[in-house]
């Protein structure tokens, strides 16, 4: 899943932790790390010769996530074996049998961590440092990470069904990205903002974040309808709008729910203003 078009871009919010947010950090790292040990990636994924773009093509066959093979749980019966050859077309990719053997659900869990180049990568682990780290403060280490993996898989197989004879490999993190964007929209509707928008230059702007990720939803669904896009855009916008979905329903019931230590400091008013109310 590629990257997808941004209008505003998000910086920063104001919206403090009570703690390390591990999970996030770690998540990036592993992220990062994932994208050094992809062959051959420049800032916008495309090598810079044919054997490096063969060499890349088998990795994501390999490793990405297939709609084609999620939705019939087997594997492509010929795909890129990593050589650079010349055929009745000219010089290209070869293609072979699979030399490995793959489980298309596992697929999606690797998928999540590869991404088709830096700037790719950048653009996702942006948006997960700035949202990722109140969702994880405010679910919990165990259900930000659940939430993350299941908008990540619920994405990827969403457009997958869409999209049923597709082999084009999913990689990235923004269906999983996008799970956290629409937690973080139903929990902080409010909480504001800094972010780049375009105006002749980039100009930073505190703004709702209702209105930066609602902006950013609703692009997605344009995108997603073939609206201001050029044919044969690789980005599955779909995915990011069931990811999203997807991550809003989940933080639905803790919109009534309060953290220990938010309860604890409401306690703590309370019993300062009752007790300059004795006084």
């Amino acid at each position: 899943m590629r990257d997808s078009k941004r209008v505003v871009i998000p910086v920063h919010d104001v919206n403090p932790v009570r703690r390390t947010p591990w999970i996030t950090y770690g998540l990036i790292a592993a992220n990062v790390t994932a994208l050094l040990l992809t062959p051959l990636l420049t800032a916008t994924g495309t090598g810079e010769s044919l054997p490096e773009l063969c060499r890349q093509e088998a990795f994501f066959q390999r490793f990405g996530a297939i709609p084609f093979e999620l939705v019939h749980n087997q594997q492509l019966a010929q795909v890129a074996t990593g050589a650079a050859g010349t055929g009745a077309d000219g010089p290209g990719c070869v293609f072979g049998p699979p030399m490995y053997d793959k489980i298309p659900a596992l697929s999606v869990l690797s998928s999540m961590f590869l991404h088709g180049g830096w700037l790719h990568l950048l653009g996702n682990m942006l948006f997960l440092w700035v949202f990722g780290n109140n969702i994880e403060d405010r679910f919990g280490r165990i259900r930000y990470l659940l939430l993350y993996f299941a908008a990540g898989f619920a994405a990827a197989y969403g457009y997958a069904f869409a999209n049923p004879n597709a082999t084009e490999p999913l990689v990235g993190a923004s269906g999983a990205i996008s799970g956290v964007l629409g937690a973080y929209l139903v929990l902080y509707p409010m909480a504001k903002v800094w972010s780049l928008v375009p105006v002749l230059f980039f100009i930073p702007l505190k703004l709702p974040a209702w209105l930066v990720l609602g902006m950013w939803f609703v692009l997605q669904g344009v995108y997603a309808s073939g609206m201001g896009v050029a044919d044969g855009s690789s980005v599955a916008y779909l995915a990011h709008i069931i990811g999203f979905v997807l991550g809003a329903l989940f933080a639905l019931p803790f919109r009534r729910w309060r953290p220990p230590h938010h309860r604890y400091e409401q306690s703590q008013v309370m019993w300062r203003k009752a007790s300059r109310d004795w006084r």
